[in-house]
């Protein structure tokens, strides 16, 4: 039987992307990038999100492309952000087909229908999504229907160095920590939203220098997590409104009382391996924690 230090080695090989799916990724985000510089003015186009800060979980989906619009397309900032969804919208539409083309609050998300089988892909990207934007001084203003103004102002190059001097800061484990975290989150129907809020709370709640045991430092984290979940928790860069918006006060409820259970299996589990039950530990951790990512052998 495998032993849990050795099980949480294997859990996050299973959460890094092998070179099949980073092969898939970059050619499908290759492709939409070329074919959006086709069909709009684009004045630089880059990964972003937590693909390009490594705090992406599996499987992957949802991985963001920034198109930063040129001087041609200026013309959509005196509109509505639905206007400009829409219109990027539609020309994906024209390539990949209504079914696999939806509108969000600040992007358009393009998936290539692929199933997902014990939370393995045949390591294919599900979906990326698409975030217009327009640079503004040293930043940049996105659309954003949930605001009242219709345009958010963000900086996700700031967001990626504070991902990386956080990881820097916790002996290079920060990043697995938060994908631990997510996959938790995914795992029990996301009752934190959205999950970059999680990542957020890492930035503060992962404290270095990392303590070497990922046990203590997940129950840590989810006890601190359930404990401040109601605070207002700001975006990264200081420019948008705050990450925490994305849950009313009952949902903040349910992600308190389901950050609490995760600190009670997280201690359970612990418990089980101090008394040698190690297989019933193991299955804790699979079955309660992450899923069937989490190794058994």
């Amino acid at each position: 039987m495998i032993s849990i230090d050795d099980a949480f080695i294997k859990f996050r090989s299973k959460l890094e992307l092998n070179p099949r799916e980073q092969d898939d990724a970059a050619k499908r985000q290759k492709e939409i990038r070329g074919y959006m510089d086709e069909k709009f003015d684009i004045e630089d186009d880059f990964l972003t999100g937590s693909y390009k800060r490594w705090t992406k979980t599996k499987p992957l989906k949802d991985v963001d492309i920034f198109c930063v619009l040129g001087d041609d397309e200026r013309h959509f900032r005196d509109k509505s952000p639905q206007t400009l969804l829409t219109a990027v919208e539609e020309i994906l539409v024209n390539k990949y087909g209504q079914q696999f083309v939806k509108p969000q609050r600040r992007s358009v998300s393009v998936s290539f229908g692929v199933k997902v089988v014990d939370d393995e892909t045949d390591d294919k990207v599900m979906s990326f999504d698409v975030v217009p934007a327009f640079t503004k001084q040293d930043h940049y203003e996105i659309p954003d229907t949930a605001t009242s103004s219709g345009w958010t102002e963000t900086n996700p190059k700031i967001h990626a160095e504070k991902a990386t001097g956080a990881n820097k800061a916790f002996a290079g484990q920060w990043c697995f920590m938060v994908r631990m975290i997510k996959k938790w989150n995914r795992y029990h129907e996301k009752p934190v939203k959205p999950a970059f809020l999680l990542e957020v709370m890492a930035l503060d709640l992962l404290r270095p220098p990392f303590g070497g045991d990922y046990r203590r430092e997940l129950k840590a984290f989810f006890a601190s997590a359930a404990d401040r979940i109601n605070e207002v928790w700001p975006e990264p860069a200081g420019l948008g409104p705050p990450v925490s918006d994305g849950m009313n006060s009952s949902e903040r409820e349910v992600a308190r009382q389901a950050l609490l259970s995760a600190e009670r299996n997280v201690t359970q589990a612990i418990n089980l391996a101090r008394q040698n039950k190690n297989g019933d530990a193991l299955r804790v951790w699979r079955n309660d924690v992450f899923g069937p990512l989490f190794p058994l052998s």
